[in-house]
Parts: structure tokens; sequence; C-alpha cells
């Protein structure tokens, strides 16, 4: 089997999404650490300091938002 670029990214066990999607409370929380990144990425806004520097920052209540998505989601999703 031919290696692909997604070949070295470790994936959440299979019993850790069925409890997630049951409600558990810390395999929600593994889920949304896996996810963490990718979340913090995409809410990251373009901020000025006091210097008219532009950085960029995490939105935390874009942030918020998008874990409560994520929650959601999880909850909604069905396992076979």
């Amino acid at each position: 089997m031919k290696d692909n670029k997604y070949s070295n990214y470790k994936l959440i066990p299979l019993d850790t999404i069925k409890a997630a999607t049951l409600g558990d409370i810390e395999a929600m929380n593994a889920v949304t650490r896996y996810f963490g990144g990718y979340i913090a990425k995409l809410s990251l806004r373009p901020v000025r300091d006091k210097d008219g520097n532009e950085r960029y920052a995490v939105d935390e209540s874009i942030r918020r938002e998008l874990e409560s998505m994520l929650a959601a989601a999880v909850l909604r999703f069905r396992v076979a």
C-alpha cells in the first residue's frame, strides 16, 4: 500500500467517536482537542497593535462558536 500525504496523522479511535456521539464528555473533549488546531486556524482574524502593525490572533468568540458547531455535529452523527 502506498503512503499518502495523510498517512502521518493519527485518527480518532472509533470507540471515542461512538462515545462522543452518545454524549460522553471526555470523548467529546478528545474530539475537540483533535480538531483544535484547525479550529484555531479558522478563528484567526487580523488585528492591529498601537503602532499600526498587523498581526493575526485567535478570535475567541469565533473559536467557541466553531467548537459548539462541532459538538452539535458530533451529537447528530450516527455510527453504524
